[in-house]
């Protein structure tokens, strides 16, 4: 029998009212049963919700750096078991096991970042007009928070939205992607030792038709902020905003980042950046690279270099040493990924690498390997709609102009990347791409936790920013005091 993971509500870990449950498989090795969630019913939900309405004035009455003492001690308690649970997030996930310890490592350093956030939660005072009047404004919790997270980041994610809602004095109701809810339990287990209040984090897993739908419509809920695709986050706006009841919202949502490879570049230099931001983390970041315009100048030359480094990709198993790139998390992704190389043929764009299965690891996960098409026109399904794997398209550019022109093409705006040695050419392109965060000589891929994160057009609901101190801003709103005396 594998281990039965529960909900946890109030402060308890419980089954749900249903009884049904489901199970989670690893996705390298399909035999292998990684135990068994909660199919979380409405009603769950609801309990989540009332628990965290219940708790929400003495976690708010809290002192700020009593609450950030917490994601310290949180912070301790997941260092002292990185293997542990870059093991977990591997075997659910796929990702290498290199990669997991670096998003556990940077887990760590967000709950500390957000920890120390607990004695800078800052207002501000202001010369007022009227003698003998002080004028100051203060932050202040919005209440209720739901968090909605994707499987890709896993652990991350999670980490950089419940932070700074919990050292803002926010009550949490936290539903994990039902494609790695191990993780995520981990997470939660760790703030609850680390001395949480009862009812101030509740964790319920199960699909979002149900749990997510109640979330989203819970009158008791105060903001939601999602990470996913721009299908179910449009949705969840659109339903709030039907439902009687406004909430702060923030979506984070899909990409289809370019990078511009220009002449003056250096060439093996591009390559490392274009196959770490397509073929890292097997495509499944909504930061990857998943189109490249090259200058003609060095297409040629760029491309047969760029082929090389993906046929010669290890792909396996995450666990295993050596491996450069893991499955795709589950068969519905990986038959999505084929049915992408199906369309791009089908449209005329020529594919020069990869395109399929890895056959002699069919028989034990969903290997896919690294896919690039040439000939690639910005009217084709595969240069406009976001496939969330390691399927690559080349264009060809004859100027910057052309290039920055090609790159904005799209309807989102979330990551992009320049190749080149000019500085004027570099900060052109900063101006005037699209795109909420811009990289120069550096993969689409990664990102620093003390800066601002978040995309524009359909990558994201363009309001609240995450990371960084601005991640606070969402959790937070600003009461201004007149005091006269």
């Amino acid at each position: 029998m594998s281990q039965a993971h529960l909900d946890f509500i109030g402060g308890k870990w419980v089954p749900s009212e249903g009884g049904a449950t489901f199970r989670v498989t690893n996705p390298a090795d399909t035999g292998q049963d990684l135990g068994e969630f909660q199919l979380s019913t409405k009603e769950d939900a609801r309990k989540a919700v009332e628990s965290a309405r219940l708790s929400a004035p003495a976690w708010r009455n809290t002192p700020a750096p009593q609450r950030g003492k917490i994601l310290y001690k949180a912070a301790e308690i997941i260092e002292s078991k990185v293997d542990e649970f870059a093991r977990t997030l591997t075997m659910e996930e796929g990702k290498t096991l290199a990669d997991s310890v670096g998003e556990v490592r940077r887990t760590v350093d967000l709950l500390r970042f957000y920890g120390g956030q607990g004695s800078r939660l800052d207002g501000k005072t202001y010369p007022s007009n009227f003698p003998r009047t002080l004028l100051y404004s203060v932050r202040e919790p919005v209440g209720v928070v739901v968090l909605m997270t994707p499987w890709n980041f896993p652990i991350a994610i999670p980490a950089w939205k419940m932070a700074p809602a919990l050292v803002s004095g926010n009550s949490v109701v936290f539903k994990p992607a039902s494609l790695t809810p191990g993780i995520a339990t981990k997470l939660v287990s760790a703030l609850e030792q680390a001395g949480l209040p009862p009812g101030v984090l509740n964790l319920v897993t199960g699909p979002g038709s149900t749990v997510g739908e109640e979330l989203a419509l819970n009158r008791d809920v105060d903001a939601i902020s999602f990470t996913g695709s721009y299908e179910v986050g449009e949705g969840i706006q659109r339903a709030r905003a039907n439902s009687g009841k406004m909430a702060r919202i923030q979506l984070e949502m899909g990409g289809k980042n370019p990078t511009i490879v220009l002449p003056d570049a250096k060439l093996e230099d591009a390559v490392d950046v274009v196959a770490k931001s397509a073929f890292g983390l097997t495509g499944q970041a909504c930061t990857a690279t998943s189109r490249v315009m090259v200058h003609e100048s060095v297409k040629e030359r760029f491309t047969s270099m760029l082929v090389s480094r993906a046929k010669s990709l290890r792909v396996g198993n995450g666990l295993e040493q050596g491996v450069e790139m893991g499955p795709a998390v589950s068969r519905s992704e990986l038959e999505k990924d084929i049915g992408y190389v199906d369309i791009g043929q089908a449209e005329g764009a020529r594919l020069i690498a990869g395109g399929g299965r890895i056959q002699d690891q069919a028989s034990t996960g969903y290997f896919m390997q690294p896919t690039i098409f040439d000939n690639v026109f910005a009217d084709m399904k595969i240069a406009k709609e976001e496939i969330f794997g390691p399927v690559l398209s080349l264009f060809e550019v004859k100027s910057v102009d052309e290039a920055v022109e090609l790159a904005n093409r799209s309807e989102f705006g979330l990551t992009a990347c320049i190749c080149t040695s000019n500085l004027a050419s570099a900060l052109e392109f900063a101006d005037r791409v699209q795109a909420g965060v811009v990289k120069v000589n550096r993969p689409t891929v990664g990102l620093e936790l003390q800066v601002p994160f978040g995309g524009i057009k359909k990558s994201s609901s363009d309001s609240f920013k995450e990371q960084g101190e601005e991640g606070i801003d969402f959790y937070t709103r600003i009461k201004t005091v007149y005091m006269g005396y």
